[in-house]
């Protein structure tokens, strides 16, 4: 990449030969452009396992297929936007889902 010798603007192919954009500067040689970019090794990936990945908030209700009183719960927007939003509950321990639409 070659710079205006008098601007310090890149310079651009015009019809034969490299110009400055901005104060009309004409290059008289060919100027070689060459690109290069330096890849190093690869990067870590995180990987998440399903266990780790449940952040939702636990709230005290029971579960309809084994009775257990702790659930995760969250909310979608599934019915047209002037209608309540449906929570949804996942059992802690069997991992049962089932939905409220109150």
């Amino acid at each position: 990449m070659e710079f205006c010798p008098r601007c310090g603007a890149i310079l651009i192919q015009k019809r034969k030969n490299y110009g400055c954009p901005r104060c009309n500067y004409a290059s008289k040689d060919k100027i070689k452009i060459e690109i290069k970019e330096k890849i190093s090794g690869g990067r870590e990936i995180a990987v998440v396992k399903e266990n780790d990945a449940e952040v939702l908030p636990e709230v005290k209700i029971k579960c309809k297929k084994c009775g257990h009183n702790k659930a995760y719960f969250w909310t979608s927007q599934t019915r047209s936007s002037d209608e309540a939003e449906t929570k949804f509950y996942r059992c802690a321990k069997c991992r049962f889902t089932w939905k409220d639409y109150k």
